[in-house]
């Protein structure tokens, strides 16, 4: 058997596994719900504020104006990150927790 053929055979297994361990249930409970984006929402402007707190006295500029903006783009995507970093981490944790009560 070559190498080639043997990388296939894992990852259709692999996908297999994948697809069985995924569930079915429409009872279930909700993998985003309102509450958990609202959540999130709320601790991505405190992140953002932290976050442009942080960086303004890191950019090379005298204009107030102008840390103001720059801080704030940067800080505006990093953000980002964090938003989806913290809906991962909640999909992820409710997965985990469908999971563990089987």
């Amino acid at each position: 058997m070559t190498l080639r053929k043997i990388k296939e055979r894992f990852d259709e297994l692999l996908v297999i596994t994948m697809i069985s361990e995924m569930s079915d249930e429409s009872n279930e409970q909700p993998l985003i719900s309102k509450i958990g984006l609202l959540v999130d929402a709320i601790l991505s402007i405190a992140f953002f504020l932290f976050m442009t707190y942080v960086l303004m006295p890191h950019v090379p500029s005298e204009d107030p104006t102008t840390v103001k903006i720059v801080a704030g783009m940067t800080s505006f995507c990093m953000t980002g990150v964090f938003w989806l970093a913290a809906n991962m981490f909640r999909v992820t944790y409710v997965d985990f927790q469908r999971t563990k009560k089987r």
